[in-house]
């Protein structure tokens, strides 16, 4: 049966977030943002939340155009989040041109948002190396045979040369697998809420230093 709603009223209909949402005080929060984004992703991967470590970033070229896609955060270190991909990649020339991301991690289950935006720089050699190890068989694979988000017309004609590759040398890293840190120079956390609709946190870096402050919602 077809709804005499129109499409806008059925989206303005859907409910939002779960039951109980997590109190954010911000009074509580550190003075590091990053040490805060890893109490949230352990606390989200402790409560179950499906996917936490999944985040949309983007990035632009260097002619503008902006490109937005989601891949998984892979580890937080002191300076900066991490993320692995191809560097011949459309991810890959984007910094080339333009070494800068924004990410968002979204967490409906708790009503929280992440957002960071900061510089990027491709890691060492052995971090990159150790990722794509850790990867699947097949993923390694994908990866060794190239030509990502370029047209294919045989997927498994095109993936048995790298698979025949790893089957002889199951240690070959791809050349061009790369694992890039974030450097964020802001952090915002972003907390829904039932009483104040929303609380958001900034954080902005002040030379060496985390200058916070909060945002009218």
């Amino acid at each position: 049966m077809t709804s005499s709603l129109s499409l806008r009223d059925r989206l303005r209909a859907l409910p939002v977030f779960p039951g109980e949402l997590p109190r954010f005080d911000t009074d509580a929060a550190p003075a590091d943002p990053l040490v805060l984004l890893v109490e949230w992703i352990e606390f989200a991967i402790d409560a179950g939340v499906a996917q936490p470590h999944a985040m949309a970033m983007a990035t632009a070229s260097l002619t503008g155009d902006p490109s937005n896609r989601t891949l998984l955060l892979k580890d937080i270190d002191a300076e900066g989040v991490w993320f692995a991909s191809l560097s011949n990649g459309p991810k890959g020339r984007d910094l080339a041109d333009n070494a800068r991301a924004a990410l968002v991690l979204f967490w409906r289950e708790q009503g929280r948002q992440i957002r960071i935006v900061g510089s990027v720089e491709a890691g060492p050699r052995e971090i990159s190396a150790r990722d794509f190890l850790q990867r699947s068989p097949d993923a390694r694979a994908r990866a060794i045979a190239g030509g990502q988000s370029e047209p294919v017309e045989d997927f498994d004609a095109h993936l048995a040369p790298a698979r025949e590759l790893l089957a002889l040398d199951p240690g070959h890293v791809a050349d061009d697998w790369t694992a890039y840190r974030v450097i964020p120079n802001s952090v915002e956390f972003w907390q829904a809420e039932r009483e104040r609709d929303q609380v958001r946190l900034r954080y902005r870096r002040d030379g060496d230093a985390w200058r916070r402050e909060l945002l009218w919602p």
